[in-house]
């Protein structure tokens, strides 16, 4: 796993989604086809804006997977990732991508896991756009989290670190609004990804980031598992690093 350490947020996201670019058009001159991971939240909005700006990628040949939804959240409301992206990711680009396959967290949820990781398997991720929570998680894998199940996508439980985070950052006007439970990609799923760029600004990560860095790899900390993958980014502000030890 490799760190990079910037100044600001913005240049943070400015880098993370130069590389990532790169690895799509690398990946459409040898393929004639790309296919990606992205994540949402506060944490990617910088990543996301310079991604569908990015020069020379065609879109049209990129397959788009969404890493993971609320259970029983409709797609009009404000917290919604299939919202998120369709309106910070899809309609920003100069054209419709391949596919984009949205998680729909309204239906038999354990049906959708089915459908999507069917279409996963076939599908290997050259590049995920992720990012880590305040309490360590991958996706919406909180601790301890499973990083054993082959399933790529599963139905999980979120802990109350993960709810607060998300009312903290606007999502929802209470604690009682955040949904219980998500559909997620799953950990292994996500280490399937030939790369992972991994976006975390703000100080509010600082903990979470040590561990995922500098601790040991253990569920209690599901990013640290980040340190196994050979070609895994860390895209860090000032603040995101603070508390690393050099």
């Amino acid at each position: 796993m490799n760190v990079e350490i910037f100044e600001s947020k913005q240049e943070l996201g400015r880098k993370a989604a130069e590389d990532g670019a790169a690895v799509i058009r690398a990946a459409l001159d040898e393929r004639g086809c790309a296919n990606i991971i992205l994540a949402t939240g506060a944490s990617q909005f910088d990543t996301m804006a310079a991604l569908v700006a990015a020069p020379e990628v065609d879109w049209s040949r990129v397959t788009c997977f969404h890493l993971d939804e609320y259970v029983g959240l409709p797609i009009t409301h404000g917290a919604s990732f299939r919202k998120y992206l369709r309106e910070r990711f899809v309609e920003q680009l100069p054209c419709a991508p391949a596919a984009f396959h949205y998680i729909d967290g309204e239906g038999n949820c354990e049906l959708e896991c089915d459908r999507l990781g069917a279409i996963t398997v076939e599908r290997p991720i050259d590049a995920a756009f992720i990012g880590i929570g305040e309490n360590g998680h991958l996706a919406f894998n909180d601790p301890p989290a499973d990083f054993a199940t082959e399933r790529p996508y599963l139905v999980v439980e979120l802990d109350d670190a993960c709810r607060r985070q998300q009312q903290g950052e606007g999502w929802f006007p209470t604690l009682n609004d955040v949904p219980t439970r998500a559909i997620s990609m799953s950990v292994r799923q996500i280490m399937k990804s030939a790369v992972i760029l991994c976006s975390v600004p703000d100080q509010r990560k600082a903990h979470a980031v040590r561990g995922a860095v500098q601790g040991p790899v253990t569920p209690e900390v599901p990013a640290s598992i980040l340190q196994q993958h050979p070609r895994a980014t860390l895209y860090l502000d000032r603040p995101a690093a603070s508390q690393l030890d050099g």
